[in-house]
């Protein structure tokens, strides 16, 4: 199964998954995940818009089984990648998923000539700052008034080759190893 990517779960066993890039029939899980996960939620017509018209545009979703199980989102500029989102399923948490869909993303951003990542994320976000700490973003600014009820510190890694995995995007552990536009489908 050459779509397949093992990603390592909190247990011993491993938890096969596949990584892909979303497409509009996956719009309503990623819906579903996204309301459950941020407050505000991106609209899902954001997103339907960014599949059928942002050239730079990336999105990949992951699958367990037949359940969408997380998502990521970003757009290339020039030789910056800007992170719009990533969530996962509550169940599939720490599980390795976020992780595997970053690698992805730093893996084909890389091999498309980005240097460095760019996101926003809430103060209060302990969590996903830890997270995306781990993959070498240090906070550079704050957005004022961001979100409705809180800034949003600006986060960046300049430092991609640092975090490419040994094969440096050349087939990831998955089929999709082109940084695709989303016209080009």
């Amino acid at each position: 199964m050459p779509n397949v990517k093992e990603v390592p779960t909190s247990s011993t066993m491993n938890l096969p998954i596949t990584i892909e890039p979303m497409t509009e029939k996956d719009l309503l899980a990623v819906s579903a995940i996204e309301v459950a996960s941020f407050n505000p939620p991106w609209p899902l017509n954001s997103f339907r818009t960014d599949l059928q018209y942002n050239r730079l545009a990336f999105y990949r979703v992951a699958h367990f089984e037949d359940r969408l199980v997380g998502y990521i989102g970003a757009w290339l500029v020039l030789d910056e990648v800007h992170i719009t989102t990533l969530a996962v399923d509550r169940e599939f948490r720490q599980k390795g998923i976020a992780s595997a869909l970053i690698q992805i993303l730093i893996d084909e951003a890389a091999a498309r000539g980005a240097h460095s990542m760019t996101l926003e994320v809430r103060p209060s976000n302990k969590a996903a700052r830890a997270f995306y700490k781990k993959w070498g973003f240090t906070i550079r600014g704050r957005r004022k008034r961001y979100y409705p009820d809180e800034d949003a510190l600006i986060m960046t890694c300049d430092k991609l080759s640092e975090y490419q995995s040994k094969t440096g995007g050349q087939n990831a552990g998955h089929e999709q190893t082109e940084f695709e536009s989303n016209q080009d489908k």
